[in-house]
Formats: structure tokens, sequence, C-alpha cells
């Protein structure tokens, strides 16, 4: 076994640790399954995650809807619309797999390993709907929505005003209020077909990246980057841009 696959395996124990300590004791049978990368399926006779991730996607939008219908009884179906968008997006998923070291379990193709790719957003969300489709086939849904509640915990706490209004105009809000410059949105990478593109979008306050986003069109992109920075709590305070001059 080489050094890289003793990382892996490790990387893989110490998640499926965390994971079990969630949803109880118990084997987890796709659980490598919902870690394997679809470069590393092409160069291996291994399943990929992509079929758990279809599951899981639909998984975690029942599981999160329940917690926020739950956690917010008296909100109309447009606020808990926007909270669920809020805590299902992209890079919500890809915060928590950064949390906790998901990309370093995951196995990717000797093209993919040398790249960014263990770290990229798509990559880390979908392994975690993955993760949610694996609780899900051996725990069934109380199991996934023990595991789903602890994916989203930390951005539920910001739901209600990311529910609220549209993310891009709170963010204005929040910086201008610190007398920063508004903020900006840029464009970083555009993956796939030209007649399905994925847009990257990032979201600046003077020089300062406070926000990254996906979507299938700039402006899903940037309201995605812009829920990421609410979703995050940036201290708008504390980026370094030069403030607004006062009025005379």
């Amino acid at each position: 076994m080489t050094a890289r696959e003793e990382q892996l395996v490790r990387a893989r124990q110490l998640l499926e640790e965390r994971v079990l300590a969630v949803v109880g004791e118990g084997p987890l049978p796709r659980f490598v399954e919902a870690l394997t990368h679809p470069s590393f399926a092409n160069e291996s006779s291994a399943p990929d995650n992509q079929r758990l991730e279809f599951l899981g996607d639909a998984v975690l939008g029942l599981c999160v809807s329940e917690l926020l219908g739950r956690a917010h009884p008296d909100a109309d179906e447009g606020a808990l619309t926007r909270m669920r968008s809020a805590l299902v997006n992209a890079e919500a998923l890809a915060r928590w797999a950064r949390e906790q070291a998901v990309g370093e379990a995951i196995a990717l193709g000797k093209g993919a390993h040398a790249g960014s790719e263990r770290e990229q957003t798509n990559v880390l969300a979908d392994a975690v709907e993955a993760l949610v489709a694996c609780v899900y086939d051996a725990r069934g849904l109380e199991g996934a929505r023990l595991f789903v509640e602890h994916v989203v915990r930390e951005t539920m706490r910001a739901a209600p005003e990311l529910g609220s209004r549209d993310p891009k105009s709170l963010l204005q809000e929040r910086v201008q209020a610190s007398r920063l410059p508004a903020p900006v949105y840029r464009v970083r990478n555009v993956r796939g077909p030209q007649h399905d593109p994925t847009f990257e979008v990032e979201a600046l306050v003077g020089e300062a990246v406070v926000g990254v986003g996906e979507g299938r069109s700039k402006r899903l992109a940037e309201r995605a980057a812009a829920t990421a920075a609410l979703g995050a709590e940036v201290s708008v305070s504390s980026v370094p841009a030069d403030p607004v001059p006062s009025e005379p």
C-alpha cells in the first residue's frame, strides 16, 4: 500500500467514526462508494458516488424542509424556500465538508488527484450528498435526519436572516453599515458545455473575497456567493478596504 493509499484509508476511518458518532454504531455498506469520485471509478472497477449523490440530494431537501418547518412554524413558503436554498447550496455543504476533512477521504483519479479537485466546492458538496444517501440506505429516514441536522446545524442559526430577503441586498446592507464599499461579484470560472454551464462567482468587499458560490447562471451564482458570505457570518469590520468617505 502506498503512502497516499494509507492516508486515504486513515482519513476514511476518521470520517466514518465521526459519522457513526452522529447516526449510531453499525455498518454503512455504501460508505466507500459515497467517497469515490467518478475520476477514480473511470480508472478502476469501483462504482462512483453519482447515484448516491442523486438520491442524497432528494433526502437532504426533505430533511432540511422538515427541520425548517418545525423551527419556523409561522414562515411562509417563500421564506422557507429561501432558507432551504441557503442550507443546501453547494457552498454551504462544502463548508461543512472542509471542517470535517471530507476531501482527504475522497478517492480521486490520478489526473484529478494531481490538481485541486479535492477541495473544489462541487466535489465536496457531491460527496456530502452521497454521504446523506449512504446513511439513508443504512439507517433509513431517521438516521438521515440525524446526519442532515448535524451537517446544517451551524448554518441553521443564520436561516431566518437568510430567508427574509434577497441575500445580495442583505450582504450589501451589512457591509455598507460598516461604511465599506458595496460588494462586487466576479466570475472566476465557468465549467461544463456551452448549453449547460456552471458559473463560479466570488463576492468581494474591497479586495477581500468574502464568499464563493456556484449556479447555472451568473445571477444564481452571485446569490450563492452572497449567501455563502452571510452564512459564514462574515465580519465585514475586518475587511481590509478603504472606508466610504463621510458626507461633508
